[in-house]
């Protein structure tokens, strides 16, 4: 399917090179901190890199609003993909969440994400209230609440959590009356200790009690964080060198190509390293969310809006968890990270913004 020449003028050539080039960045950082383990991450994440690039382009070539109208289509599909991961996916890290596409696996959960902001987008598009009724409020909250569930279920509290910025980004723009915030709140509350009695494990826990005092269990559940906040805190100014990681390279440091790769980046490149990282985020969630102001109608407005919330509550929540200030609830950094799924998401989730921007002229 090809591109309208006039519409590839407007495609945001900025927001595409400042993805690629924190792909890169991933790339460069998997293969220093597990090219010494079997499997070839780094050439794993270069062919997914491949696929999430096509997957861009396709995107880019359909109207949006064509995809706004089969949300509720991608929604069934991707449920049911959930429920048939609970029910045939193997276990693995005593979690079932992947389904096997021959050579490679994939997360039905990550595009959960996507196909929960599609149905938002649809059904707040024709809300022209200042405040949104309790009929669409309670529909939102049952539309997210289904692959919530499921996710729960396998159980991937990390992706589970994302869903936050979904839900909170798309009420922030339809509006909520004061009274439906303090029951959502109070909502949130019960839920937690619910939560926290019933289907919390002792493991997950932990990681919270951690975030208090990570040094009462330095070989359990403090472990990652304590490695952690070494690796970066050894990295200094100008870093210690690119494979040359104490942390990372002597394999003290866990899940260092995955949900610690940050801290990989702390160590090898050092205040400047890390500083030069945020600066490329920075510049591209300023460039998602001022995209806001380039959509042409309300489905578009909430597109993008919550595709750069979701982007931006990864980044922080990641950052926020390799320091040590929130438990360790594996999620991944976008776009830095090993993960095909997780990669494709945040692709598409790009894509569907700049989707947005080129179209925002009526007559394109």
């Amino acid at each position: 399917m090809m591109i309208d020449r006039r519409l590839v003028k407007e495609i945001d050539w900025v927001l595409l090179g400042l993805v690629l080039a924190m792909s890169l960045v991933g790339v460069l950082f998997i293969y220093s901190s597990a090219h010494y383990l079997p499997g070839g991450f780094h050439l794993r994440q270069l062919a997914w890199i491949g696929i999430s690039i096509l997957s861009l382009g396709f995107v880019l070539a359909v109207d949006y609003k064509f995809f706004v109208a089969l949300a509720g289509y991608l929604y069934v599909l991707v449920v049911v993909l959930l429920a048939a991961t609970l029910v045939f996916a193997r276990l693995v890290a005593g979690t079932k969440s992947w389904i096997s596409l021959g050579l490679m696996q994939m997360q039905p959960s990550e595009l959960a994400k996507i196909a929960v902001i599609l149905v938002f987008a649809r059904l707040f598009a024709g809300t022209r209230s200042p405040y949104l009724s309790t009929g669409r409020t309670l529909a939102a909250l049952a539309a997210a609440a289904v692959p919530l569930l499921l996710i729960v279920a396998q159980p991937d509290l990390g992706t589970a959590t994302t869903f936050v910025a979904i839900v909170g980004g798309a009420f922030i723009l339809a509006g909520l009356r004061r009274r439906a915030v303090v029951i959502l709140l109070l909502t949130a509350v019960v839920l937690g200790i619910g939560g926290w009695n019933l289907a919390l494990k002792d493991y997950q826990k932990r990681r919270v009690t951690t975030l208090i005092n990570p040094a009462g269990d330095p070989r359990g559940s403090g472990y990652q964080v304590i490695q952690s906040k070494i690796a970066i805190g050894s990295g200094g100014l100008a870093g210690t060198g690119f494979k040359k990681g104490t942390q990372s390279q002597l394999r003290f440091l866990p899940a260092r190509h995955t949900d610690f790769i940050f801290s990989v980046i702390g160590e090898e490149t050092g205040f400047l390293g890390v500083l030069t990282v945020m600066a490329l985020y920075f510049a591209l969630l300023a460039r998602m969310f001022r995209a806001v102001t380039k959509a042409r109608d309300r489905a578009g407005v909430y597109i993008v809006f919550m595709a750069s919330t979701l982007i931006a509550f990864q980044f922080l929540v990641n950052v926020l968890m390799v320091i040590g200030l929130l438990p360790v609830v594996g999620i991944t950094l976008p776009f830095i990270s090993y993960g095909g799924s997780s990669l494709l998401t945040s692709y598409v989730a790009c894509g569907l913004v700049m989707n947005v921007t080129m179209r925002r002229f009526a007559n394109v």
